[in-house]
């Protein structure tokens, strides 16, 4: 099997390449399954009787050695390693073992979720120049943007770009959510996807979107705002959700109005899309510094106390921690 190009720099799940040592990493599963699935299946291209073996790093018994030596049925093996970051002292001293010196008629694929678990061995990994893909959390709304608009043409469609900023304020922020969405209006529509279509399938969950109290909050709407955030807490949407969306507009907003004050181009020098440089500056009407300065810190406590920070554990206390945080913000947008 011809070797990855080797890089110290992880690269995206879409681009992970077979190799004898191979690391991904981060926390979103979805991505480290498409990672794992994409390495598999290109290299039984090359080994179409290449046995695979999934491993459970953290469970007993579990030989590494023993999977990736392959069989009398086929000499070359594909091993999965899951559960990296929760593994146990026995497979940590076997896989430090392994790495040392790996199997060439072999791929072993290492994932690890996080945490600081089994470090010396990711450190060994990366010494060892493994191919690193990156499976890290996708936080801004451009990243997620990014990702549906792959989905799409893996299922060979074409899209208006409004249609990926759609899916993403109606579906949330779940990648599995929005994989399964795109999925579903791949199949049950024809031609170019448009925002209509995603209207038509997420249209109450637009309504309730948490991007969409953010949007109210910061033009101070305050009531519709908050009738949105209710409603949307009361169908099961977790406040941590609608505190990252306050703090993703106010992130933009803080990052255009610097731009428009140093006379810069927002698109280019923030690398921001242009409709959302144009619907920051349509907001920034509503604001000054000081308001901008006093919403941010009053969502950072707001991020603090949802997450269980200071005793505020209990679902009634985190509820309250959002809707201070929206008044807050809706006030310094002028809203009564």
């Amino acid at each position: 099997m011809a070797a990855a190009i080797r890089s110290s720099t992880p690269v995206p799940w879409d681009r992970a390449e077979p190799d004898r040592l191979v690391l991904i990493q981060g926390p979103e599963d979805l991505l480290a399954d498409r990672a794992q699935d994409r390495l598999v299946r290109l290299a039984r291209q090359e080994h179409p009787d290449a046995e695979l073996a999934v491993l459970d790093a953290a469970a007993p018994a579990q030989s590494l050695v023993g999977a990736a030596s392959g069989s009398l049925f086929s000499p070359y093996a594909v091993v999965v390693a899951a559960g990296v970051d929760k593994a146990s002292d026995e497979f940590l001293e076997e896989a430090l073992a392994y790495v040392a010196r790996p199997n060439p008629d072999a791929m072993v694929i290492f994932r690890h979720g996080g945490g600081t678990r089994g470090k010396k061995l990711l450190d060994a990994l990366k010494a060892a120049k493994a191919h690193q893909v990156n499976a890290g959390a996708l936080r801004s709304d451009r990243d997620k943007e990014a990702f549906v608009a792959a989905e799409f043409r893996r299922f060979e469609r074409t899209f208006h770009p409004e249609t990926l900023r759609a899916l993403v304020q109606a579906v949330g922020l779940d990648l599995r959510e929005l994989a399964s969405a795109v999925k579903q209006v791949a199949a049950d529509t024809v031609g170019r996807v448009t925002p209509e279509m995603v209207e038509r399938y997420y249209g109450d969950r637009l309504e309730t979107t948490a991007f969409k109290v953010a949007d109210a909050a910061a033009t101070g709407q305050t009531g519709e705002a908050l009738r949105l955030a209710r409603y949307a807490m009361g169908s099961g949407l977790d406040p941590v959700v609608l505190i990252s969306a306050l703090a993703s507009r106010l992130r933009v907003l803080a990052k255009v109005g610097w731009a428009v004050q140093a006379r810069a181009d927002p698109a280019a020098e923030l690398g921001l899309p242009s409709w959302q440089v144009t619907q920051a500056k349509g907001m920034l009407r509503h604001w000054d510094a000081t308001g901008l300065a006093r919403s941010i810190e009053a969502v950072a406590q707001a991020d603090a106390q949802v997450k269980g920070l200071g005793g505020a554990s209990a679902k009634t206390a985190r509820y309250y921690a959002v809707e201070r945080a929206i008044i807050a913000v809706s006030q310094a947008a002028g809203g009564a």
